[in-house]
């Protein structure tokens, strides 16, 4: 997916406690077709949580027989895209001839190093008949020295990514760890991702071992330290401190984050990076048609002006 700058929301919500270093109110966009997408991140008091930099989510909608979503093939360099459905499916396919059906809890991760394109439509089925969809996407800032690695790819099918299953809560490891358990995804930088539902009155830990930490609220809501928080949200944590999230109603979060990069980066649509200039190299690589093509697309989105 792509990125543009708009402006923040006023937080216009008074409750917070000591462990909360910043609660943000996700920004709401319709990118047509009735298509909502709350994104949370980069946020102007905040651009990264560990190495996430950007954090859209999209959905709820409901796609009518012969509609779909189509996202034509767009440049990224210098991130890892982390594309993650609770409802529908979704068809990727990139310009390193990886063609992949994406479909709810399934971690699919393109990391896209020194460059890739790729594009994301519904696949030919759901088009026919017509789908909800409901997800989340998410981009993973590469480290210093590795922002120009080779493109690569991973797929894991929910079945294949490991599970805590309990009475009243579910928590599915996306990356990284979490209750003591570890997903098989190969990662950069430590970064950890996991998704987690729970019925009402669910008490359950946010580890304090990871350096960075955030809760994003799906839906639901959750009470900590007494003080109580909706979604859609994104609850992010001051470092090392233990923190009990209790559910109020049943909810559906993610629990995100990682270890804090050396420093600051630059986005722009959707190039991430530690320098300006290979930014604008970016640009004038997708403007010239220096991006390798994807396979079987025959139109591209325009770079901005």
């Amino acid at each position: 997916m792509s990125w543009q700058p708009s402006t923040d929301p006023e937080l216009g919500d008074p409750r917070t406690c000591d462990a909360l270093e910043l609660i943000i109110v996700p920004r709401t966009r319709d990118l047509g077709d009735g298509f909502a997408v709350r994104r949370a991140l980069p946020h102007g008091r905040r651009q990264m949580v560990g190495p996430f930099i950007f954090f859209d989510h999209f959905g709820p909608v409901q796609y009518l027989a012969g509609k779909g979503m189509d996202v034509r093939p767009h440049p990224h360099i210098g991130l890892a895209t982390v594309t993650y459905l609770f409802d529908g499916s979704i068809m990727h396919r990139d310009s390193e001839g990886n063609i992949q059906e994406i479909q709810p809890g399934a971690m699919n991760l393109m990391t896209a190093g020194r460059g890739i394109a790729h594009s994301e439509r519904t696949p030919d089925v759901q088009r026919r008949d017509g789908q909800k969809m409901l997800g989340l996407q998410s981009w993973i800032a590469l480290p210093a020295g590795k922002e120009e690695i080779a493109p690569s790819f991973q797929h894991y099918a929910a079945g294949d990514l490991p599970m805590i299953s309990e009475r009243d809560f579910t928590a599915r490891v996306i990356a990284g760890s979490a209750f003591g358990i570890t997903s098989p995804v190969s990662m950069v930088s430590p970064w950890f991702y996991t998704e987690v539902t729970a019925q009402a009155g669910t008490s359950l830990p946010l580890d304090p071992d990871h350096e960075e930490r955030a809760i994003y609220l799906v839906d639901g809501e959750v009470e900590i330290a007494n003080e109580r928080y909706e979604g859609p949200r994104l609850l992010i944590f001051r470092p090392g401190d233990r923190i009990t999230v209790k559910t109020v109603r049943p909810t559906r979060m993610m629990f995100l984050g990682g270890d804090a990069l050396e420093g600051p980066r630059h986005i722009w649509w959707n190039f991430v990076s530690s320098s300006k200039e290979r930014i604008e190299q970016a640009k004038q690589d997708w403007k010239t048609g220096r991006f390798a093509q994807v396979p079987h697309e025959h139109e591209f989105i325009p770079l901005p002006e």
